[in-house]
């Protein structure tokens, strides 16, 4: 039987608040995060993923008081990621209440940092998350970025997806900074690329704007669809985007 295709919430906080840009700039507060995280329960999100987005720019630790009020009042499996830095920090997370943690800018600096996080909690808790970004820097056209997206790195993001994959990676989240916040719709021609070379699972993220968009990120090879503001604003359902995933074939959790 087919996995269910998953449908994620994403929450960026900044300072205690959710918030929400185009482009990864020009961040608008859309609310508290606990009060959404709720609302997204109820209205049957798979998992939910707080992403805290000045952290690294700060140089300190992910959100760990969201971790533990979420894991208290919600059942639903939560991925808490930015400014991860050390297996230690992870430990933290997941006694908070995590399932999973996102690692992202740190990943690129620390090469060993994905495969001690895997030892040592095994590869199911780790998500890498990649900024991505369209440009002529690598051999793909694609570039990491680190920093939420300002700093570029010149890192082919094939290579490195391979690279991550080999040393545990169990999971990868996969944001076109060039979609993100657009309501174009996803890089398709980005997750068709990485699944291609991934056998880890795919979260597609970036460009949600309509139904149909869902759609064709699954079909392009998506595992897992991230949304951040069409679910925030209301302007799509998690409800809807099951219905359009479930007829078009797709397995989906009701």
């Amino acid at each position: 039987m087919p996995l269910a295709i998953r449908v994620i919430p994403c929450l960026d906080v900044d300072n205690g608040r959710v918030v929400k840009g185009i482009n990864f700039e020009g961040l608008a507060d859309i609310g508290d995060p606990i009060e959404l995280a709720s609302r997204y329960f109820v209205e049957g999100a798979d998992e939910l993923t707080f992403l805290d987005v000045s952290a690294t720019i700060e140089n300190r630790g992910a959100i760990i008081q969201v971790a533990t009020a979420c894991a208290e009042k919600l059942f639903v499996p939560l991925t808490v990621g930015g400014g991860i830095r050390s297996s230690d920090q992870v430990g933290q997370l997941l006694q908070a209440g995590a399932d999973k943690v996102s690692v992202g800018s740190a990943a690129v600096h620390d090469s060993e940092l994905v495969n001690k996080i895997a030892n040592e909690f095994g590869s199911q808790v780790v998500v890498i998350s990649l900024d991505i970004k369209r440009g002529n820097a690598t051999s793909s056209g694609f570039e990491v970025t680190t920093h939420g997206g300002r700093q570029l790195t010149g890192v082919d993001a094939f290579d490195f997806v391979r690279k991550v994959i080999d040393s545990g990676a169990g999971e990868l989240l996969i944001n076109s900074i060039d979609a993100d916040g657009t309501k174009s719709g996803f890089d398709l021609e980005l997750i068709e690329a990485v699944r291609k070379i991934s056998e880890v699972p795919i979260i597609a993220s970036g460009g949600a704007g309509k139904p149909e968009h869902f759609v064709q990120a699954a079909y392009a090879g998506a595992d897992a669809l991230l949304a951040a503001s069409v679910f925030h604003s209301k302007a799509i359902s998690i409800e809807t985007v099951k219905f359009q995933l479930k007829e078009a074939g797709f397995e989906v959790r009701l």
